[in-house]
């Protein structure tokens, strides 16, 4: 209990010369230790023993109170330190001697409780002194902070060295582990409808052809097999073997045979050969050239300065372009051919000549057979400078059905003759004779439309005329029997008519 009747001064003696019971203990805060006061009870139960902040690490030291003896006065305890002292309770004996012997102390409880406010772990004691061992402080922050580095700069070293011996190589450069890992599987297969699944379908019917005579260097070219084992071709390649040479013919498999010339036509660039064996070889599909557009794409399949199976690709650049294909040095005795070409600027070079010009199906929709070259003239002898013209594969295909049926092509024609000198804009009918030849054919389809000599023609279906090779060619494409309208100028005034193209009886040196 507390003894509220104790003079300020200090600890008066117990009543009892021995402690009756279970003693009691006030905490020794500063305030009671100068004023000699106790200001509170503290209670404790036999088995509490230890750290009030119940922090096992850290455990309190208590001072050890005396008790006096009959007659005398009980000492007052002095705290070690600043810091609260507590007092060590425990029961006395008939002696006076504590219950655990010497300075022995009890154990610690294992749940210490707080004991309030005002209460703190007092500090350890000095060694060796009754208050027990010091307690232990850890290192401090700059310590973990340089050992962090350290550690650190070691770990940073150790990759550094590891890095090091692993990619390390011998003094020759060459590392006897290295591999750049297995390669990769990839499927063959294409799309039918890409460049290369179309190219793999058409380029088995696409054949080379070397042409060798006499009396002229030998002539490479392309063609392709079309159906009962006939190729089309360009009449420029096959010319040279028409007066005694001889035409061998590769496959895509690239087995060989002989061809001899079926029948050819100069005015459209053409001619048929009929090779003696076809190996299997499948035939090609033929389009239809009057659905192309500009802008489609294409794919051009030859044999390009005599590399077999070269494919490239394109667009149509352009439709109807007028082209004069032929021998430029005038020495050639047949007529030059007049093509209303399709223009493209997939890749054409020498030795394409014949080959097919595809579209995205794989129909043949034009017979590559000539080139610009940068001198703007057209032969097959120059590069390619991205301007490639086809024969479109309608007109091809009146003309092989005709070569292979009768030997040879018709040549359609509307009868008029041209004014080579008119320059102004269209065409204008020629006002006298020619060579013999009246303006306007008697009974022809021009003269059976109404058109007179001195007529300028403006356009034909639809299509403005540029001059008279751009007329010449687009007759030249017609089928026999197609009906065409043509607006005209008599007298300043424009009139419109139609006609029926007929079919000329044979070649004729002079465009008509």
């Amino acid at each position: 209990m507390t003894d509220e009747s104790r003079p300020p001064e200090g600890r008066m003696p117990s009543d009892f010369p021995e402690p009756q019971g279970r003693p009691e203990f006030l905490p020794a805060d500063d305030q009671a230790e100068q004023s000699g006061w106790r200001s509170e009870t503290a209670s404790f139960e036999s088995s509490r023993w230890g750290d009030p902040s119940g922090r096992p690490a850290d455990t309190a030291s208590y001072g050890t109170p005396s008790y006096p003896g009959p007659g005398q006065a009980r000492a007052e305890e002095t705290p070690h330190n600043s810091t609260r002292a507590y007092e060590s309770p425990y029961f006395g004996n008939s002696a006076g001697a504590p219950p655990y012997g010497g300075d022995k102390r009890p154990p610690p409880p294992p749940n210490a409780l707080g004991m309030g406010a005002g209460w703190a772990p007092p500090p350890s004691g000095p060694q060796g002194g009754f208050g027990g061992a010091p307690g232990r402080r850890g290192p401090g922050t700059g310590v973990l902070i340089v050992l962090a580095v350290v550690i650190a700069l070691v770990a940073s070293g150790l990759g550094s060295v590891g890095t090091y011996l692993m990619t390390r190589s011998s003094s020759s450069g060459t590392d006897p582990s290295y591999s750049l890992g297995p390669i990769p599987s990839a499927a063959t297969n294409r799309a039918p409808d890409s460049v290369a699944g179309v190219s793999a379908r058409v380029r088995p019917s696409v054949v080379s052809l070397e042409v060798n005579a006499s009396s002229a260097e030998g002539v490479s070219g392309s063609g392709f097999l079309i159906k009962d084992g006939y190729v089309v071709t360009n009449n420029h390649v096959v010319a040279p073997a028409a007066k005694g040479g001889d035409i061998q013919i590769m496959f895509n498999n690239r087995k060989t045979t002989k061809g001899r010339i079926v029948g050819r036509d100069p005015g459209s660039d053409l001619a048929v050969v009929k090779p003696e064996e076809t190996f299997g070889t499948p035939e090609i599909t033929l389009g239809n050239s009057d659905q192309v557009v500009v802008g489609d794409p294409v794919i051009a399949i030859g044999s390009p300065l005599g590399l077999t199976g070269t494919v490239t690709t394109g667009i149509v650049s352009s439709l109807n372009r007028p082209v004069i294909a032929g021998d430029e040095s005038g020495t050639s005795t047949e007529e030059p051919a007049y093509i209303s070409a399709i223009q493209t600027d997939a890749a054409i070079n020498p030795g394409n000549s014949g080959g097919p010009l595809v579209n995205g199906k794989g129909e043949v929709v034009g017979v590559n057979s000539a080139i610009a070259t940068l001198s703007r003239s057209m032969s097959s002898q120059g590069g390619s400078i991205g301007l490639g013209f086809a024969i479109p594969v309608n007109q091809a295909r009146r003309v092989a059905e005709e070569i292979i049926t009768t030997g040879k092509a018709k040549r359609p024609k509307i009868g008029i003759v041209l004014d080579k000198d008119y320059k102004g804009q269209g065409v204008r009918i020629a006002s006298d004779r020619v060579e013999g030849r009246a303006p306007v054919d008697e009974n022809g389809p021009a003269a059976k439309a109404g058109l007179k000599a001195g007529d300028v023609i403006l356009e034909i279906d639809g299509l403005m005329l540029q001059d008279g090779n751009e007329l010449i060619a687009l007759i030249r494409s017609k089928a026999p029997g197609s009906k065409i309208t043509i607006k005209y100028q008599r007298a300043g005034q424009e009139r419109t008519a139609s006609l029926v193209v007929t079919a000329d009886d044979g070649p004729t040196p002079t465009p008509s």
